[in-house]
């Protein structure tokens, strides 16, 4: 991996009083522009290997290299001012607003004082806050969700081109967590950051990562590889054994909405006449269509027994409940279906508008074509994946 950012070049850390080191010569190359997931069983290192990083801890023996450079030999302080740094717990200052807490590392770096104002507001706006609300509130005025936004909004203030993320969304509810899953991938998109997120969920690192380092004790390396060749061919029992039961189900995690081109059910305004209706629902190979409202966001499926009746459309049929974004994974999908009594969900825009509708049969489809495609991959490029020895 020649184009690597960050190499810890057999890395290890022993704390003082014991004789077991806490990350045993770790060796492992981070792409610039990836996000490389960390992920394993409790104490297993994950967190000690990020903070060696930035040298938050001096490492026992090894070097750490980024962008050329071995940082065991520069500057600590200069080093973190690098690195943005989202922890679990967030770490907001609670006697300062907002907006002094995110140009915390623009004031070390000396800015302008109408640099950093623009900066709090372009990240604001980046992290789905109004400034004009937010800007000089305190921390115990936010939401958890909140508060993590602006813990990330912090960490890019000084746009440093490393991200640490230790189990950033870990205390957060699960509604919320998948939100800000999603628009971090979206920001991430844009941004091209260099990340190492560490967690110990493996369907958060599936989801996260464009590379998974599977780990064991003293940050010993289980499998570091892509998580659709992990999922396709785990090199050992103990990366099987992380990844659980249901191995198949987690690959939906891989690919969002915005990646497969829905059914397009024939739909109708909510003022249509029944006439109107009667044609779409001779159009639809589905026996019912969808009711949207005015602008164009889906209301209610009905079938033709709901227009020979006379209620008005919007009050026919039944609600739909099942709605995906173009964020959301397959698995996000699959999990609304099965708790909708159609078995699809409808897909809509970033507007919210309606874009088409998708089954699970269609999700089975996607899955066996990736799974394929993956075959064929590691056919073509003669892949074996490291086999580690596990005590």
């Amino acid at each position: 991996m020649t184009d690597a950012l960050i190499h810890l070049e057999n890395v290890s850390k022993t704390y003082p009083g014991t004789s077991v080191p806490a990350v045993a010569e770790l060796d492992l190359r981070i792409p610039k522009g990836d996000v490389l997931v960390l992920v394993g069983p409790s104490g297993c290192g994950k967190s000690t290997t990020l903070r060696l990083i930035n040298r938050m801890i001096e490492p026992t023996g090894g070097r750490i290299i980024f962008d050329g450079e071995d940082v065991t030999e520069v500057n600590a302080d200069n080093l973190r001012r690098r690195m943005g740094y989202v922890i679990q717990q967030i770490g907001l200052f609670p006697h300062r607003t907002i907006a002094e807490n995110i140009s915390t590392v623009p004031n070390l770096l000396g800015w302008k004082s109408d640099r950093i104002s623009s900066r709090i507001d372009e990240l604001l706006d980046m992290v789905g806050m109004d400034p004009s609300i937010y800007r000089n509130r305190y921390p115990k005025e936010l939401s958890g969700g909140q508060a993590q936004r602006v813990g990330v909004a912090r960490a890019l203030s000084a746009d440093p081109e490393v991200m640490l993320m230790d189990e950033p969304f870990g205390a957060i509810d699960p509604i919320t967590r998948d939100r800000l899953q999603n628009e971090f991938l979206r920001l991430q998109e844009e941004l091209q950051k260099t990340i190492v997120f560490v967690t110990h969920d493996i369907d958060e690192a599936i989801k996260m990562g464009d590379r998974i380092a599977i780990l064991r004790q003293q940050s010993q390396i289980a499998q570091y590889d892509t998580p659709e060749a992990i999922l396709a061919q785990p090199a050992n029992d103990f990366v099987s054994d992380f990844l659980g039961k249901g191995a198949i189900i987690k690959g939906l995690n891989l690919k969002r909405m915005s990646d497969i081109e829905p059914d397009r059910i024939p739909a109708v305004r909510q003022d249509a006449s029944p006439d109107e209706a009667r044609r779409a629902l001779d159009e639809s190979s589905d026996g019912r269509i969808l009711v949207l409202d005015e602008q164009d966001r889906p209301l209610r499926w009905i079938d033709r027994s709901a227009v020979e009746g006379d209620q008005p459309l919007a009050n026919s049929g039944y609600e739909v409940t099942a709605v995906v974004e173009p964020d959301d994974t397959l698995r996000d999908s699959l999990e609304l279906m099965l708790q909708s009594t159609a078995s699809s969900a409808c897909c809509i825009d970033d507007d919210g508008r309606y874009r088409g509708v998708v089954r699970i049969e269609d999700l089975t489809r996607f899955l066996a074509a990736m799974q394929q495609a993956e075959r064929e991959r590691r056919a073509e490029s003669d892949y074996e994946p490291e086999q580690v020895t596990l005590s």
